[in-house]
């Protein structure tokens, strides 16, 4: 399980890779909780005249703190769309572990017959 701090750094390294595509100083700008982990938002540092340059493709980061997934999300989606599409991704992947786990074999009488008394083995 992640901490914010250990994904504060994911999201950091993950930053310092682009650093090269761009002649400007990048950080995260913003953070948000979310009920599996964190939203980052970053960009480009104020330049000395008041300005901000405007980066193309720098979606926010969404991070997961119980599978420490990191995930950039897009540009052209509504951020909010790309939680809740991960959130019902969250929903069906635990459904099916819960589905997988009911279908594992257990010693014993299969599910549906019952177990003979003895009376019945004669």
């Amino acid at each position: 399980m992640l901490t914010e701090e250990d994904a504060r750094q994911l999201v950091l390294a993950k930053i310092d890779g682009e650093r090269g595509n761009v002649e400007y100083d990048l950080q995260i700008l913003r953070m948000e909780t979310l009920p599996f982990g964190w939203i980052f938002y970053w960009g480009a540092v104020w330049d000395g005249q008041g300005q901000r340059p405007r980066l193309g493709g720098n979606g926010p980061f969404l991070v997961d703190r119980e599978n420490v997934r990191l995930i950039r999300t897009g540009t052209s989606v509504p951020v909010a769309r790309q939680i809740a599409d991960y959130e019902r991704r969250l929903r069906r992947e635990a459904h099916a572990r819960n589905t997988a786990a009911k279908r594992v074999p257990t010693s014993g009488p299969s599910p549906g017959r019952p177990r003979p008394h003895n009376d019945d083995q004669r």
